[in-house]
């Protein structure tokens, strides 16, 4: 799968040094960024853990945030900077993909310093 002007994060290296930055909660999602030092691609990776749901569920609120992550991270992204979309039990699902997608919009400004 590809998502353009993205790169995917694959190893569990990769996701572990995301896990270093801040994390901004939202409720459809937390967003964990890391800032990996000169410029590159923007880099993302999505999780959804069993308390999510089932797998359908899971799947489903994976697809909804590469899907919002396609739309809004080459837009307000920083190249050089790792982004992790943690997916939320019943709210990531559910909510009005609009939202999900200002949500991720705002989120990513706030932990990059951007203003919205």
């Amino acid at each position: 799968m590809t998502l353009p002007g993205l790169t995917l994060l694959k190893t569990r290296a990769d996701y572990l040094v995301a896990q270093r930055g801040k994390p901004v909660r939202r409720p459809a999602f937390t967003l964990r960024a890391h800032r990996r030092g000169g410029a590159g691609d923007i880099r993302v990776g999505f999780t959804c853990s069993k308390k999510v749901g089932n797998a359908v569920t899971r799947n489903r609120a994976k697809r909804r945030l590469r899907e919002a992550a396609r739309l809004v991270l080459p837009k307000v992204g920083q190249p050089g900077w790792d982004y992790v979309l943690i997916g939320h039990k019943g709210a990531t699902a559910a909510i009005p993909f609009a939202d999900l997608c200002q949500e991720l919009s705002d989120a990513v400004s706030q932990v990059s310093g951007n203003p919205s």
